[in-house]
Formats: C-alpha cells, structure tokens, sequence
C-alpha cells in the first residue's frame, strides 16, 4: 500500500482540501444554506452583511443560500459525467488497442469523430431535444455531457494499451486460456489506473465547464440553482455594469477553486507515474536535507527513493 500513496506534496495536500472542502458542501450545502435560494421575501439588491452575506438579487433572493444549494446540482452533474466518460474512454480505448485490426481502425475513426466535432456545439443540439423536465434532472445532463467528453481519454489509453498487449504477464495470461475480455479488464486495465485517475480529473473539469456554459446561457432549466445559473441571472440582471460584484464573483472563485484543486491532484497523479517527476514535489527543505540541487543542470534527472529503513534516505541521479 506504501506505493499507492500520492507523493507527500503541498501542491497535491492543497488540492484534496479544496476538492475536499467542495464535496462536503455538495453534501451539506443545501442544508446550511439559511434561506430558501427561490425566495423573494427580502429587499432587493442589498450589499453583504451579516444577515445576508454576500446581499441579495435584483428579485431580494439570498446569493449565499443560492451559491450552496447550487453546489450540489454543480458537483453531481460533474461527478457523474466524468466517471461515464472514464469508463467509456477505458472500454473504448483498451478494446481497440488490445484487439487492434479491424476493432481497432472503427472504434479509433469513432474517437476521432467526436474529438473533431466541436463539445459545446454538440451539447446544444442535443440539449434542445431534450424534454423540458429532463433539462433540470443532473443525471440526465450529466450522462449528456459525458458523451462529447470521454474521447481523448480513449484515445491516450489506446496508446497505453498498445505499449502493455505485449508484455510477459499479458502473454502469459493468454497462454493459460483466459478471455480476451479477462485480460484487458483484469490485467492490462488495473496498470492503467493512474492514466485512468488523470483522465477522470480533468473529465471532471471539462464537465464543470461545458455545465456551466449550458447554464449560462440558458440552456438549462433556471428553475434548478447551480453556479452557471447563478452568472445566467446576474447577466440578464446587468450586474456586472451595475458593479454589483457579490452577485457573479462567488461563483466564479467556486468554479476556479476547483478547477485548481483538479489541477493540483493532478500534479501529484503525473509524479506518481513518471518517476523523474517526484523530486519536483519537494520542499525547498527537504531538497537541502537530501543535497540536492535547487535547480537540476540541464540532461541530469534526478530521482528520489526512501530506504525502507528509518531515518535513512539515499538519492540518485539519473543521466538520460
């Protein structure tokens, strides 16, 4: 277990609070959120204070009841289109690299389609055939979403897929007669995780964006509060000419929070599988304690291992 941790780096420590943080106000937001988001009850455009922390709208409904309900219906529709695009990006793209022939040129001319056709364009045709009870549903929007979402991942596991088919262990589970379908998904698929885990992040953000950018403009129910619909009302509102700035920057800083969370994991996720990368995630500290370099020379690579024993730490230099 010692070698699936993410390496000890402040970067990717910073990334799990921030994802860490949203995901706990997707579970208790709409809990803690003091006033009916849909309610008109209070004056209209007042500033924050402490009845009211970030002010009300045009309409007097409470932004800070509004930006943690609609974290929820934000984080879900996200959630649920990045795991269905990763797993039809890894049965896509380990079936076509592992099969190859005729398998693999029509599920790679598939991928390639849909990475041609532009996402949000797409989005919006299929979004406009949806029935209007379907456009507030998450599940649905995020089962759309994931559809223009999952071919890059497919198409970078292929790669991984054809550098792994043949491999000892690979071939050796062919030998002892087990199934195609055992050994991509029970040999080759388990060595793709970290690929898998890289692709699932930034699947998510590319799922928070292309949700936004439907609520935005209008595509999606406005009866159902997320953070796009949030910036779709203070634009039709004119906030941002009215300089009425508690309306559309919370939820903005929502949106970049967590994109920089996903990036951060993920700088952990990319030295965990390149090697080279680990000595990237130490502290200026830590460089000084195992004498190295703060800056590596130019064709010197160095690589950080621990000895199992404690207190005992060795370095290595690699020249590639």
């Amino acid at each position: 277990m010692r070698g699936l941790a993410l390496p000890r780096s402040p970067k990717v420590i910073l990334g799990l609070g921030i994802l860490g943080f949203f995901i706990v106000m997707t579970v208790i937001g709409p809990w803690l959120a003091p006033y009916d988001p849909s309610s008109t009850a209070f004056p209209a455009l007042l500033t924050p204070s402490s009845h009211h922390l970030l002010g009300t709208t045009s309409l007097g409904q409470d932004i800070f009841s509004q930006l943690l309900v609609g974290a929820r219906a934000t984080m879900v529709v996200a959630l649920v289109a990045g795991l269905v695009a990763t797993v039809l990006s890894m049965v896509v793209g380990v079936t076509a690299g592992y099969l190859g022939g005729v398998s693999d040129d029509g599920l790679t001319l598939l991928s390639n389609v849909f990475l041609a056709i532009p996402g949000v364009p797409l989005l919006i045709v299929i979004d406009s055939y949806l029935p209007v009870n379907s456009r507030s549903n998450e599940f649905v929007i995020g089962l759309i979403i994931s559809l223009t979402g999952w071919a890059w991942g497919a198409r970078v596991l292929r790669a991984q897929t054809l550098s792994l088919r043949n491999r000892d262990f690979v071939e050796a589970a062919r030998i002892i007669g087990e199934s195609r379908r055992r050994i991509m998904f029970s040999e080759i698929a388990p060595n793709l995780l970290p690929v898998l885990a890289s692709s699932l992040l930034f699947t998510v953000l590319y799922s928070i964006g292309a949700y936004v950018t439907l609520a935005y403009i209008g595509l999606t129910s406005t009866a159902t509060w997320n953070w796009g619909t949030m910036l779709y009302w203070a634009q039709a509102n004119n906030a941002p000419l009215s300089n009425e700035w508690y309306w559309f920057i919370p939820p903005g800083i929502c949106i970049a929070l967590v994109g920089t969370g996903l990036a951060l994991v993920n700088f952990g996720i990319d030295e965990f599988i390149n090697p080279r990368l680990r000595a990237a995630g130490l502290t200026a500290r830590q460089r000084r304690q195992l004498h190295l370099p703060r800056r590596a020379r130019l064709g010197l690579t160095p690589v950080v291992s621990l000895a199992p024993a404690p207190n005992r730490r060795s370095t290595h230099a690699v020249v590639k």
